[in-house]
């Protein structure tokens, strides 16, 4: 049966409209990016073909340009879309963090850090300086490194705070194999950090870490 034939409030599109793309699922929000599905297959059935060939919505997401375009109903035109549309979040909530208003919204946080590292392949640790007003004064990837792991070394993110003036910093790494759970060493390099930014009164507000779905918060675990 074509989506058309649905009844209005299952249709992901009209759901949407009606509900917020909050009440979608994985599979209903990729169709409408598909758009259209396959012969003898609706958008959804194939986004959900989809989503099962590839794991997760992030892995589909985070693929190669090459690897994605060897899978049915997608290809080039569709790659470039998805890197333009996530392009533009990564941009829409760079600039609303950067118009000087303070980070009040635990929210928001989340939403921009997932942006910013939910598409590496690789581990990356960065950190938003902030001022004593909790103002973002600059993002910055500090340390890049393999699936297993990056190498943090507390000086180096010390005199990065310094150089921004800050007086707060959340840390952020990405995991990407998903789960974002941390384990012992990032329980351990947040400690360090800790301590390494306490001689300079700066404040370690938290640590997230990205992975699948909503992305883990020392602070709100109370590992902060």
């Amino acid at each position: 049966m074509s989506i058309k034939d649905w009844p209005a409030d299952e249709r992901p599109r009209e759901k949407l409209l009606q509900r917020g793309a909050s009440a979608l699922t994985d599979a209903e929000l990729l169709a409408i990016f598909l758009r259209v599905g396959t012969q003898g297959k609706s958008a959804v059935d194939l986004a959900r073909e989809l989503l099962s060939e590839f794991g997760s919505l992030q892995a589909l997401l985070a693929a190669e340009h090459e690897r994605f375009c060897r899978s049915h109903g997608l290809g080039d035109a569709k790659y470039a879309q998805l890197q333009a549309v996530m392009e533009m979040a990564r941009r829409h909530f760079a600039e609303s963090l950067q118009r000087g208003n303070a980070l009040t919204s635990p929210e928001i946080t989340r939403a921009y850090l997932s942006a910013q590292l939910r598409g590496y392949s690789y581990e990356v640790f960065a950190c938003l300086f902030l001022d004593n007003q909790h103002r973002v004064i600059q993002w910055e990837e500090l340390f890049r490194g393999t699936i297993d792991g990056a190498s943090v070394y507390p000086r180096e993110v010390a005199k990065r705070a310094l150089f921004h003036h800050a007086a707060a910093v959340i840390f952020a790494h990405n995991h990407p194999s998903g789960i974002n759970e941390p384990s012992q060493a990032d329980r351990q390099i947040t400690d360090k950090l800790k301590q390494a930014l306490a001689l300079f009164d700066i404040r370690v507000l938290d640590h997230f870490i990205v992975g699948d779905g909503q992305p883990y918060s020392f602070a709100e675990h109370g590992l902060i």
